[in-house]
């Protein structure tokens, strides 16, 4: 069967678009592409010639947009759904997958009007808007948070590197590749009483951040070993025993995956603070712990780095079963046959 994928914007979306393609592809299924010019999506997928066909459309987001702003931005939105309904036809597809961000507004309406079955995959543990309108037109809404939940689709390498942490000997301060200056800031206030109890360092600063931060480690005479971007993020996390991170949905699965344990710092200019809703579902297992941003106690966290983590390393192992790229795809599949 053919599938259209569309959304993204954000790599937590567009990670979920090229797991669930690739494993469509696995399984002997045509794969297509709709999303923006905007955000990451031609960054990602405009050179990736395993799609069947993909179009970027010139459309950007209306949350917190106003007046003329919000108007032109669904005039953008509209004359795209129209463009897509031309595309889903020519292209012949036979359902389309909705992974989230405003990039998949013009394909996901376009499958209402022309009445091709949608699927809509949730990350977070708050609904996106844009979802919350369109979930009562699909055929499945497939979510690891709410009701009758799915495995997330992670990758099998984060599975393969997977094992029970029990000491914290390495501490990985995960930023992001873009990195993240509350989590900068904290590894490098807790550095000292690292290097006093012999817990070593991993710090993903972020390239912009990469050189000022390894100059204030070796200012501080410690060693600590500072990345900026790292692709292969199974491989780091198998090497910590306890993570301090954001809380985006795709992050939160992996870690969850590897049962690396994690204090989660969500950004608060999330929307709809979805990335506390993230880490509280989690903090609610009892396999992690959160801290705001504007709230972080540094004695708590040195608390934190100084116990025995096997309880919550072994809930992570427990929560997510690999291969939930392929039971979504086998589902969009047999729903269709």
């Amino acid at each position: 069967m053919h599938i259209l994928f569309t959304g993204g914007g954000t790599g937590g979306h567009l990670v979920i678009a090229k797991a669930l393609k690739e494993e469509a592809l696995a399984l002997g299924h045509t794969a297509s592409y709709i999303g923006s010019t905007y955000g990451q999506d031609v960054a990602w997928f405009g050179a990736d010639e395993t799609w069947s066909h993909k179009h970027f459309y010139a459309t950007a987001g209306v949350v917190n947009k106003r007046g003329l702003a919000k108007l032109a931005s669904l005039w953008a939105i509209g004359r795209a759904m129209l463009s897509s309904i031309g595309l889903l036809r020519r292209w012949r597809v036979d359902a389309v997958v909705n992974v989230g961000g405003y990039s998949a507004a013009p394909a996901s309406i376009a499958a209402v009007v022309l009445r091709t079955p949608l699927y809509i995959h949730e990350q977070n543990a708050t609904m996106g808007k844009l979802n919350a309108i369109l979930r009562p037109y699909a055929k499945r809404f497939f979510s690891s948070y709410f009701e009758n939940p799915c495995d997330y689709p992670v990758r099998d390498a984060f599975f393969t590197t997977k094992r029970l942490r029990k000491e914290v000997k390495t501490v990985l301060f995960l930023g992001g590749s873009q990195g993240a200056s509350a989590i900068n800031n904290l590894a490098l206030t807790l550095a000292p009483w690292l290097k006093e109890h012999n817990i070593a360092i991993i710090h993903q600063a972020g390239e912009v951040h990469l050189a000022s931060t390894q100059t204030a480690y070796d200012a501080m005479g410690i060693e600590a070993e500072v990345l900026g971007f790292y692709s292969d993020m199974p491989s780091l996390l198998a090497r910590g025993d306890f993570a301090i991170a954001r809380a985006g949905a795709s992050s939160v699965w992996e870690l969850t995956a590897n049962g690396l344990p994690t204090l989660f710092i969500p950004y608060p200019h999330a929307a709809l603070d979805h990335q506390t809703a993230n880490a509280k579902a989690h903090v609610d297992a009892e396999a992690a712990w959160m801290m705001q941003e504007n709230a972080l106690d540094i004695e708590a966290i040195k608390a934190l780095l100084l116990l025995d983590v096997s309880p919550q390393s072994q809930r992570l192992l427990e929560m997510l079963a690999p291969h939930g790229a392929r039971s979504i795809i086998q589902t969009i599949k047999e729903e269709n046959a």
